[in-house]
Parts: structure tokens; sequence; C-alpha cells
């Protein structure tokens, strides 16, 4: 059984809209399939039908589903899970995956980033190292569970995770060079005060010490995100003049509380990314999907206002509303 003439063209245009413009497609499927030039543009143009066990190793490799490629009109959306089939999966390896996954975003010409934050944006935690160290034991100890850490108290002597620092810093500066529009809240520093919180009510922080310097950690980085916000930029702190940086929106809404989705804009491709069980994601490029996710963002950000560039007041009234927050831990 062979996919008919007309699929096998559209699939074809579909994958080609998934990759970014300086790579070959035809050097590509070459590669993989093990074929000739000349066949691959046999089976582009339709001259020749392409097997389905050829077909799977491709929607394999550009994990593409054919459900997709057949259009089908139903309500079925069709997600590509990152790492689920990783079994034991480490802290660090998730940081590099991610890392990975930015990259591929910054390969392409055109690009543009919507997220609809409900918490501070994952990667920003890793601005200051302290906060950093917090965040990446509190994930492991806590949310992955790790036994290793069942009876560990948080030292920033003992775990400062160097590695994971370097990692997440890496992914801030390919972030960095994707013009992006943040839509945030009164709420999205809210959860990360609930960790600080709970482990220093539950005795988690080995000293008074570790517990002060994370706070003061969490308040520098809201400080360097206003200051993004003021400038309508990108940067790593101390490097607000380097010419790479892209754009920044910053918007803010005092009544909608976002959901963590990403979306992107790829040289006129979609996708989005869903957040799931805290740091894994789903990601699509359902048109269908993408066009009512997208649709409702901006019917969000319509009612929301622009504190970048621009607002000094606003700005200023919503991170110290922020900074009152943290600063109530102390007490």
């Amino acid at each position: 059984m062979e996919p008919t003439i007309e699929l096998q063209q559209v699939f074809f245009n579909t994958l080609k809209n998934t990759l970014p413009p300086h790579i070959s497609m035809v050097d590509e499927i070459a590669e993989i399939l093990n074929i000739s030039y000349d066949s691959v543009y046999r089976r582009i143009r339709g001259e020749k039908p392409i097997s389905i066990s050829e077909l799977k190793v491709l929607c394999d490799h550009y994990h593409i589903s054919f459900d997709q490629v057949l259009q089908l009109q139903n309500d079925n959306v069709v997600f590509q899970a990152p790492g689920i089939n990783l079994e034991g999966i480490t802290f660090l390896d998730y940081l590099k995956g991610m890392l990975q996954q930015v990259k591929y975003f910054n390969s392409f010409k055109q690009k543009q980033m919507l997220y609809f934050c409900k918490d501070m944006i994952f990667f920003q935690f890793y601005l200051f190292p302290e906060i950093s160290a917090f965040k990446t034991f509190f994930w492991i100890k806590t949310i992955q569970n790790n036994p290793e850490y069942n009876h560990s108290l948080f030292s920033l002597k003992e775990f400062p995770f160097h590695e994971c620092l370097s990692i997440g810093q890496q992914i801030l500066e390919e972030y960095n060079q994707i013009p992006s529009v943040e839509l945030w809240n009164f709420e999205s520093v809210n959860s990360t005060i609930s960790q600080i919180q709970y482990y220093r009510d539950s005795g988690i922080f080995a000293s008074d010490e570790d517990l002060e310097s994370v706070i003061r950690s969490l308040e520098k980085t809201l400080d360097h995100i206003q200051l993004q916000a003021e400038r309508g930029t990108k940067f790593m702190p101390g490097q607000e003049n380097i010419p790479t940086h892209a754009r920044l929106q910053f918007y803010v809404n005092e009544v909608v509380i976002g959901n963590n989705t990403i979306m992107l804009e790829l040289d006129g491709t979609r996708l989005s990314t869903i957040t799931y069980s805290v740091f894994g994601y789903l990601m699509t490029k359902d048109a269908r999907f993408n066009q009512n996710v997208f649709n409702s963002f901006k019917t969000v950000l319509s009612r929301s206002t622009l504190i970048s560039g621009t607002g000094e007041r606003e700005r200023n009234k919503f991170f110290r509303s922020l900074r009152e927050r943290v600063q109530q831990l102390r007490k």
C-alpha cells in the first residue's frame, strides 16, 4: 500500500516547512533514507511513490504525524512530547534538551516568541547563581522526588549546581536572541515565594544565611527583569549594549492568570508548547489548534498594559508589588 501522489506532495511540503531555510531537505532525506539525490527528487515530484516504511522513517525523524498531513477534520490534535520515552532522565539532561530546543528555534531567520506566563519564565531563574541553585534543588528534591535528596538540606556550599547554571545561562543567551512578547500577571512570582516559604518553615534551609542569599538573588532577578522591560530588550546582567539582543514587549494583565503556554512563529510556521507535570511540555504544529491559541493570546493582550519602553508608572507599580511579596519572606 502506497500513499497517493497528492498526499505524497503534501507530505513533502509539510516537511519542507518544518526545516530552517538554510537546511537542504534533499540532502537530509538522501542521508536519512540512504538513497541518491535523483531518487529523492523523483519522490518529491511524485514520479516514484514513497513506501510506507520510508514514510515512517521520515515521520519518526522529523516528529511529524501523518494524521496532520492527511488534515483530518476532527477534534484530534497531535502533540510531540520531547523526552517522554526517556526513563530516569536527570535534571541536567532535561536542561541540555531544552538548550537544543531553543537553539532550533534560533536557527530560523524570522522568529518571534509569545509567552503567556503563569509563573516567572523558567530560564530566568538562571540569571543569578543563588536562586538558580535553590530552584534546581527544589525541582530535583521535591518535583522529581530524587531519593538521593530525601534527607538533604539546601546549602549553597553543598549544592551550587555549577553545570546546571552554565547550561541555564546558555539557554538564556539563545532566548535573548529571539524577539518576544511576554504577558505577565501579579501572581507570577507567587509559586517561587511559596517554595521558599515551604522550605523555610520545614527547616530545609541549612542556614539563615542560605535563606537570605536566595531571597536577595530573587530580588536581583526581579531588578534585572525590570531593567529589561525598561530598555525593551533582553540581555544578560552587565551586557545590555550587545547589538544582537532581541526586542522585548512586556505586558501585564491584572485579572487573567496565564498557563505558561509558549507560542512561536518560525519563518511563517506556528508552533505551540504547553507545559505539564511542572517542566514537561507538549508541542504541536496543528494549524487549527495554533490559530485558536494565538487568537486567545491576542485577545488577552488587547486587554493588558504594555510596560516595556514606556509606561514607567505602571512598570514601577508592577515590580514594586512583586518585590513587596518577596520581602515578606524576611518577616
